[in-house]
């Protein structure tokens, strides 16, 4: 790259840069929060399960580089886990969200993870704690206070088909084990959604990441094989919801949901991750350019079927060839 090119190219992006707070944009400094809450077990042998699949989670969050000031895991006891941090009454479910709601900038994300049983009553749907319960009106109440934040609010219980009615909205990624609050049964869900965080089967793109979508679909996909090889009629169904309109989709291949869970990642995002560890304020714009230009990629493969072809052949070389240009200069300014 010519070096009048390269000057040019310093002093456009750097004063990009400066009329960003701060020197960095919002999306540079996005952060990921997790709250995971292992409920009432009702029985030692349940009390044992949920805590594990809590601390998989954890363990997998923490591994994948979220600090474990941004973690809270919650459980029936303070024993079974070192990584529990308070019991899982109302209280501290509440103190456990104000905290998330007074650190969380605009833009991070957070997720939520229920694990244990549900029930439903008096059509209302509840998670069941140790003590009083929290509905699912209760958890519209605290995630209202995170209007500036992408939230995935998975529900891992029986009967938790009604949280997505309850809590769907803009921003709001919502997963339940079940289609309504009638599916009252044991689900096993919950375990294949995390082992999808912790192992390595759910990364059905193969870009080292494994997405809210592609979890949902493993430990959906999971869940079928398991009652077929047991030969026993599936009580269970899955659902996800994140396009705000109040209804849940159990295929999600080609339907009105998943194209937002596509994008939603408990492994922070590499590009992001590069832009913030350099101290190079041009190189840290490329980044943020480069994430963007990601972004609008993977969007734009989520909608290929609704796009004629050769308009999203067209849209996609673009994209690509931006994407291009783009690394070059990245790798011209010493960048990965």
């Amino acid at each position: 790259m010519p070096r009048w090119w390269t000057a040019i190219l310093r002093m456009g992006l750097a004063l990009a840069l400066s009329t960003t707070v701060g020197g960095v944009s919002p999306s540079a400094a996005q952060e990921t929060h997790v709250i995971v809450i292992s409920g009432l077990g009702g029985d030692p042998a349940y009390s044992q399960r949920f805590v594990e699949w809590g601390g998989t989670f954890v363990a997998a969050a923490g591994e994948l580089g979220i600090p474990e000031a941004r973690i809270a895991f919650l459980a029936e006891s303070l024993d079974g886990d070192s990584k529990i941090t308070e019991r899982s009454t109302r209280e501290n479910v509440e103190k456990a969200f104000a905290k998330v709601v007074d650190e969380a900038g605009e833009g991070d994300q957070v997720f939520v993870v229920l694990i244990g049983h549900g029930s439903y009553v008096s059509g209302e749907s509840r998670f069941n704690l140790p003590g009083p319960d929290m509905t699912a009106e209760d958890f519209e109440l605290v995630l209202d206070q995170l209007s500036d934040q992408r939230v995935a609010f998975i529900n891992l219980t029986s009967a938790s088909g009604g949280f997505v009615g309850a809590l769907s909205g803009p921003g709001r990624m919502i997963v339940t084990a079940t289609k309504t609050g009638m599916e009252r049964n044991e689900t096993s869900f919950g375990g294949y959604f995390v082992e999808a965080f912790a192992g390595d089967g759910a990364d059905l793109n193969r870009d080292e990441r494994v997405s809210l979508l592609e979890a949902f679909q493993f430990a959906r996909t999971e869940v079928a094989r398991e009652y077929e090889t047991s030969n026993r009629i599936l009580t269970e169904h899955a659902l996800l919801d994140d396009n705000g309109d109040g209804e849940g989709s159990s295929e999600v291949e080609d339907g009105p949901d998943g194209r937002t869970a596509r994008a939603m990642f408990l492994a922070p995002d590499k590009t992001r991750a590069a832009a913030m560890a350099t101290d190079d304020p041009v190189l840290r714009a490329l980044y943020e350019v480069k994430a963007d230009l990601e972004r609008r990629l993977e969007e734009l493969r989520a909608i290929r079927e609704q796009m004629e072809e050769n308009r999203y052949e067209r849209e996609l070389e673009d994209l690509l060839v931006e994407l291009a240009l783009n690394n070059r200069e990245i790798r011209a300014l010493g960048g990965g």
